[in-house]
């Protein structure tokens, strides 16, 4: 009962805040300043390098051209996509028909979702200092594209690039869904060996694409 009563007094004084009087806490960091547009540019493409992921500054006209490469290379055979302005205006989906692609619907099941070899989805936010991903996923946008394919390709307007993790949160706090993605799906056994695409995509591409002047 005396053991009780020590535990029971140890609490009533962390509580109080006496267990934490005189310990100095940490600083709080400013927030995060955007740079030029070429600096955080070449900060996530130079991040995005160090998580296993593969990044490129396009333009518009270089889509079908760049599609053939990771088609090419990749081996792509299925593909399912997001239905957003961008993706639509790119004509990803006529331009991956033509090189023989089968579109699966991002609504199939997830069983059809996964024997996709690419998810094609468009980025809502990019945080330049750790080339993190956001997305806001709705019922007309699948999370299960960006976690399903063994490829999920990421196609973003630098437009879209936030300062810090606080800006975003804040623009994202009024959705349901919001996913970061930071890399392709990584994980590691006993003997901390990283393996990629356990749960998740074995890789991530992302094109960053500029106005043109």
């Amino acid at each position: 009962m005396r053991n009780d009563n020590k535990i029971i007094t140890k609490v009533r004084e962390a509580l109080r805040g006496t267990l934490t009087s005189g310990i100095q806490l940490p600083t709080i960091s400013p927030l995060r300043q955007s740079q030029n547009l070429e600096v955080e540019i070449q900060t996530f493409l130079r991040e995005l390098a160090l998580l296993s992921a593969e990044g490129h500054l396009i333009y518009e006209g270089e889509v079908s051209e760049q599609l053939e490469r990771l088609i090419g290379e990749q081996r792509i055979t299925k593909a399912t996509m997001w239905k957003t302005p961008l993706l639509e205006r790119l004509r990803i989906r006529e331009h991956l028909q033509a090189l023989g692609v089968e579109i699966i619907s991002p609504n199939a099941s997830k069983n059809e979702l996964a024997k996709c070899d690419l998810g094609v989805t468009e980025a809502d936010f990019l945080l330049p200092e750790t080339a993190t991903v956001g997305l806001l996923a709705s019922r007309e946008k699948s999370r299960a594209v960006s976690l399903l394919p063994r490829i999920h390709l990421v196609i973003a307007h630098t437009s879209k690039f936030r300062a810090d993790l606080f800006e975003v949160l804040t623009e994202a706090k009024q959705y349901h869904y919001f996913v970061l993605i930071t890399g392709p799906s990584r994980t590691a056994d006993i003997e901390l060996t990283v393996t990629l695409g356990v749960h998740g995509p074995q890789k991530l591409v992302i094109w960053l694409m500029k106005d043109e002047n």
